[in-house]
């Protein structure tokens, strides 16, 4: 097994770009954040980590990790994930980089936490299963009043405020402040990403991210509950989804905590079937 290490993002897709296209949507966090790290190096604070695995020749692992934020993984082969694991949690030690934890399919997540932890000392903590779906082809929901529209910069403040209380609900670790959701929003608007229902007011929030080759990643998706359980998310999901596929995109993508079963059986009626679960480990 052998481990290679990289500096850019471009040098880790030289690498990694076939087998991560291979499975594009199960791949899509790490896959799209390369390619992001590659296009956009300056919308990130510190620098990242990238490494492969490789096996006669074939590649086995592969992490990438912007600090502060969890460490992503991906593996092709549960045979040799422990072994891959070992050579990077050692080259992490040892080039003293911080791994609060680790997000990635869930075998090779559980096999990078249960190597990190062996290595370490430290425990490793479930922080959350999430499910990822793909959808090509989308079914039509019932339509709620209202209509899709693009958010401009005039909605910043509302949609800082929402991309808050969606974190503050579905992602703590990684939205905990205002300065951080008000930075994302005002990227995410310059880059054209969010998409509001609107029915008289704005009611329910969507944003397209990642692009990688053939998908698009829709998140988040978040209704404030006073809007809740009229079919504002699940329409603007379902329109999303089709401006994307309407674009050329062959696919798209998104992801679900697996403890909110409505969110799980809305997407699977508009035409997500599921691809991957997904874990997040966190190490004491």
């Amino acid at each position: 097994m052998i481990l290679k290490t990289f500096k850019t993002a471009a040098d880790f897709l030289r690498e990694s770009r076939s087998a991560l296209e291979a499975n594009e949507a199960a791949n899509n966090l790490i896959f799209g954040l390369a390619l992001r790290l590659e296009r956009y190096p300056e919308q990130f604070k510190s620098p990242a980590y990238f490494a492969v695995m490789r096996y006669k020749s074939e590649l086995q692992a592969a992490v990438l990790m912007t600090p502060p934020h969890n460490g992503v993984v991906m593996s092709t082969n549960p045979d040799y994930s422990a072994e891959a694991f070992d050579l990077v949690t050692r080259n992490l030690r040892n080039e003293n980089w911080p791994v609060p934890g680790v997000l990635g399919p869930n075998e090779a997540a559980l096999s990078f936490a249960m190597v990190w932890s062996s290595l370490t000392g430290k425990t490793y903590t479930l922080n959350m299963h999430e499910r990822v779906y793909e959808l090509r082809k989308m079914l039509p929901p019932p339509q709620p009043s209202g209509r899709m529209r693009l958010a401009t910069n005039a909605d910043l403040a509302l949609v800082a405020r929402w991309v808050l209380e969606f974190g503050a609900e579905a992602l703590p670790q990684e939205i905990s402040t205002a300065e951080d959701a008000l930075e994302l929003a005002k990227t995410r608007l310059d880059n054209h990403d969010f998409y509001l229902w609107e029915d008289e007011q704005p009611v329910a929030l969507a944003g397209r991210t990642r692009p990688t080759p053939n998908g698009y990643c829709i998140g988040p998706v978040y209704t404030p509950p006073a809007f809740r359980r009229k079919g504002y998310a699940t329409a603007l999901t379902a329109a999303l989804s089709q401006v994307l596929l309407d674009s050329g995109k062959k696919f798209t993508a998104l992801f679900t905590n697996l403890s909110n079963p409505t969110a799980n059986n809305i997407y699977q009626k508009i035409g997500y079937r599921p691809v991957c679960d997904f874990d997040l480990y966190t190490f004491g």
